[in-house]
Formats: C-alpha cells, sequence, structure tokens
C-alpha cells in the first residue's frame, strides 16, 4: 500500500497531507483514565486546576513534536533507534517495559468502553470487556483500506468525544470568566490540590505514544533534503499543535462539567458523597441526577469513543514496538488478539470478583504501572534528538534542549514522586502488622534502587558511534545541500511502514 503522497500546492492542502499522525497521538490524552482523573480534579477544585491542563498540554507538545522530529529526520522510530543504541539486554528490557506499558495503558480503555456499554446497554461489566476486543478488531479493519482512512475513523472519534461533553457543558452552564481565570492564573490550595495536580500532569505523557508519533510521521513520502525536512517538520509541528489543542479543549469541557455539577450549592448530600471520588462508573450517576438521564448517555457515548479510539492506537503503538526493538513483524490482527488477551484477562477477572468497584481500583494501578514506564521512553527520545550524529542539523536546538530536558526532569521527578507516595500510603494506611509493613518497605527499597540505576544509565550512557551515511542531510565545504545515501536506507524503512500499514 502506497505511502501519502504530499502535495505542495497551495498551502492548505500541503498541511492537510500530513494531518493525521496528531490526532492518533492526541487521542491518549482523551482516554478513559485521563477522563477519570480531569473529572476528579473538577469535582475537587472546581476550575482552579485548568492551568495544570494547559501547561501539561504545552509540555506534551513539545515532547511530541520531538518524537515527531526524530522520525521525521532519522526515517528510524523511537524503538529502531533504542535498537541500535542499546546492547542486547537493555534492549530486551527497554522492549519489556514499552510492551507493559502498551497493555497498562489498554487496561483503561477496556474497563471504560464496558462502562459505557453498561451505561447505554445495561450490559454486564464483564460482557463489556469481553466485547472490547470484538469492536476494536472491526475498527482496525478500516486500516486494509488505508491509513488515512484510519486516520479520519480515529479523527471522527475524537471528535464524538469533544462533541458530547461540549454539549454536557453547554447544559451545566459553567462560569466562563472562572474557567478563563482558571486556565492563566495559577492556584494550589493545600495538599489535595497539589497530589490532584501532580495526577493531572502524570496522566497525560504516555509511554507508548512516544513511539507511536515517531513512527507514524514515515507514513508521509517527503522529499529528503535540506529543505524537505525542515518543510516537514514544520507542519508536523502545525497539525500536532492544532490536535492538542483540540484535546486541551476536551479536557476543558471534563473538567468545566464536573466542577460546575459539584459546585452546586443545591446539591444534594447523595451527590455530594459521589464528587468525593468519582470513577468512570459514579460520573454518569452523577450527571444523570443532576443534568438528566440525556446527559449521562452522551457521557457514555463520549466514553466509548474515547476507549475504541485509545485502543487502536495502543495496538498500533505495540506493532511498531514489536517491529523495532525486535525487528519482528506480526499481522496487525494477531498483534490485537494477543494484547487483547493479555489486558481483557485482569480486567474479566477483577470485574467478575470486585465489580465496578473493583476495575475503578485496577484503573489506579495500570496509572501507577505507566508513570513507573515513563521515563525509559522519555529519556531515550531526549538523548537521541539532542544528538548530531544521529539527527544531523535537525538535531534539537540548545534552547529546546534545555527546555526538554528541564521538563522532562521535572515530569520524571514529578512521576517518581507521585509512585512513591502512593507506595508509601498504600504500605502505611492498609490493616497490616507493622512487621508486615516494614518487610514490604524492605522489598520495595531494591527495586526502586535498581530503578533509578537504570534511568541513570540511560542518562549518561556514552552515546553509540553513528556511521555518517546514517544521517539524512549532510553540507558540503560551500555550505550546498547534499543528500546522502540516507535516502535509499529511508526507501527500505518505507517498505517496512508499507508492511505494517497493510496487514
Amino acid at each position: 500500500m502506497a505511502l501519502v503522497q504530499i502535495q505542495e500546492t497551495p498551502h492548505w492542502k500541503k498541511l492537510m497531507s500530513f494531518v493525521g499522525p496528531g490526532f492518533l497521538v492526541s487521542v491518549a490524552y482523551l482516554d478513559p483514565g485521563n477522563l477519570e482523573t480531569d473529572l476528579q480534579a473538577g469535582a475537587d477544585h472546581k476550575y482552579k486546576l485548568l492551568w495544570i491542563v494547559l501547561i501539561g498540554l504545552t509540555f506534551a507538545l513539545i515532547i511530541q513534536s520531538c518524537s515527531a522530529n526524530l522520525g521525521v529526520a532519522t526515517g528510524k522510530h523511537l524503538s529502531q533507534h533504542c535498537r541500535t543504541e542499546y546492547p542486547n539486554p537493555v534492549n530486551y528490557c527497554l522492549w519489556i517495559l514499552a510492551e507493559v506499558a502498551v497493555i497498562a495503558a489498554d487496561i483503561p480503555e477496556v474497563i471504560g468502553t464496558a462502562f459505557a456499554l453498561n451505561i447505554l446497554f445495561n450490559i454486564p461489566i464483564w460482557g463489556g470487556v469481553l466485547l472490547t476486543g470484538l469492536n476494536t478488531l472491526l475498527i482496525l479493519g478500516v486500516q486494509r483500506y488505508g491509513i488515512r482512512k484510519l486516520e479520519v475513523a480515529i479523527g471522527g472519534l475524537v471528535l464524538v468525544v469533544g462533541g458530547c461533553f461540549c454539549s454536557v457543558m453547554i447544559h451545566a452552564k459553567p462560569n466562563a470568566e472562572e474557567i478563563v481565570k482558571g486556565m492563566f492564573v495559577p492556584r494550589l490550595t493545600g495538599g489535595r490540590a497539589i497530589r490532584d495536580a501532580i495526577a493531572l500532569l502524570g496522566a497525560l505523557i504516555m509511554p507508548h505514544n512516544l513511539f507511536l508519533h515517531s513512527a507514524l510521521v514515515i507514513s508521509r513520502k517527503i522529499p529528503y533534503t535540506f529543505d524537505g525536512i525542515r518543510s516537514a517538520r514544520k507542519y508536523f509541528l502545525i497539525e500536532s499543535g492544532i490536535a492538542l489543542f483540540i484535546a486541551f479543549l476536551i479536557n476543558v469541557a471534563v473538567v468545566s462539567v464536573s466542577g460546575s455539577v459539584c459546585s452546586n450549592p443545591n446539591i444534594s448530600a447523595e451527590r455530594k458523597a459521589h464528587c468525593k471520588s468519582i470513577t468512570l462508573d459514579s460520573a454518569a450517576f452523577l450527571l444523570k441526577n443532576a443534568l438528566g438521564n440525556w446527559s449521562s448517555k452522551l457521557y457514555a457515548l463520549s466514553l466509548l469513543a474515547s476507549g475504541q479510539s485509545s485502543t487502536v492506537t495502543g495496538t498500533y503503538a505495540g506493532q511498531y514496538i514489536m517491529q523495532g526493538f525486535l525487528d519482528l513483524k506480526i499481522k496487525l490482527w494477531v498483534r490485537n488478539l494477543v494484547t487483547r488477551c493479555i489486558a481483557i484477562t485482569p480486567s474479566l477477572i477483577t470485574c467478575i470478583i470486585g465489580g465496578s468497584s473493583g476495575a475503578a481500583s485496577l484503573i489506579i494501578f495500570a496509572s501507577m504501572i505507566l508513570l513507573f514506564e515513563l521515563p525509559f521512553a522519555l529519556i531515550p527520545l531526549l538523548r537521541f534528538t539532542s544528538s548530531e550524529a544521529k539527527m544531523g542539523h535537525h538535531r534539537s536546538s540548545k534552547p529546546v534542549c534545555i527546555i526538554s530536558w528541564l521538563l522532562g526532569f521535572c515530569s520524571i521527578g514529578i512521576n517518581i514522586y507521585f509512585l512513591t507516595t502512593s507506595l508509601i500510603g498504600w504500605t502505611m494506611t492498609n490493616q497490616r502488622p507493622k512487621a508486615a509493613s516494614i518487610l514490604i518497605g524492605l522489598a520495595i527499597l531494591p527495586i526502586m534502587m535498581i530503578y533509578v540505576a537504570m534511568l541513570t544509565y540511560l542518562t549518561f550512557k556514552t552515546e553509540t558511534p553513528v556511521n555518517l551515511e546514517m544521517n539524512s542531510v549532510r553540507t558540503d565545504e560551500t555550505g550546498s545541500e547534499k543528500e546522502s545515501d540516507f535516502s535509499s536506507i529511508h526507501r527500505a524503512h518505507e517498505i517496512d511502514v508499507e508492511n505494517i500499514i497493510s496487514k
């Protein structure tokens, strides 16, 4: 199947040729796990944490643009670079961690879809879990008609999520002035606000998204000259900015709906109790009681679209991860079936035994795994995009390097803090003998030490020498552009991408 051709004129048609990867990536910022975090932030703090959402998605745009630049400038995606950069033991560890991240991200999507089916059609949660695999296989069937058709399908699901929440927000009538103030006036009042702010930031960057974006951009057929790559980087940045801006507006709508409903002075005691600990399931009952039955149906429809679109992009990310780390290519439906079975198993068992409350706890556990996993994708990405040997003249500029590394370390620090405090809280607050808590703490300590050691290795490892012909474009002594043998290497990679798309 042919790659997407770029129309050079007019400019709006050229931009439309690049539209697609950013919207597939933006789905991760609208997945059921993010929706639950947004709902709780709005319930607890009304609109006061919207500035956190703005900062988080601005950071996400910087990191995602680094991921796109890596793919555009080198013709290789992140997992392929990891395979050539690290020794086999490290490479296999990174592959396992990346696969675990895909599965962990899939759990909230499976459960969110099951909740949506329960609200819409009164299907038992465990039955909804079983149906999610079939739904995803049907949507993935669209990709047989071309990557553009799949991009349109996912873009449509994103608009469904946005349309549903915007409709509910209009009916909830939040205070527009307070929303704008919440976006641009930073406020953190109390320990609960700090915790929820950390949860909002931690939920935004998904590890598998970094692998996915660097691979999706290679589906465009661009001229591999200095100007061609620079132009592609610019258009992908614009496209990602548009997609993430839409994701930002949807996140604002979710927070605003929750904030408006839960801050209503006439709210009943029962609804107030729901606001203290909102789950994907309880949010439907809250909206139904506050705004009417139609609002819970719209919420369920948005949850269904969110879960399905996130599952599809997660499957694509898993395919690229396996192909890059192991140079192993399997059919997409086989990959999806394996991932579905692995993700469905814990979700199904939890839903049968623990019901809705157990499913909500599993979402929290999956989110903690993603916090743990993020640095193992983020640090290699920042290392590679800062490398002149890999990126040539398209490496990140010094200001971008400084900003991205600072943001990266802040994100990693926030995640480690949130993960550590959550583990400590779980160890100390559960009803168990003090000796048992001490033993659990001693067991966790060496794991955290190994974790820090691995991050230190990834951050400071000496760079593996790269053959100069692997750089995309060099300039000769007169400063004129000279295309290297990279174009033939890129064509070989195009064939790999075509194989993935066609399967």
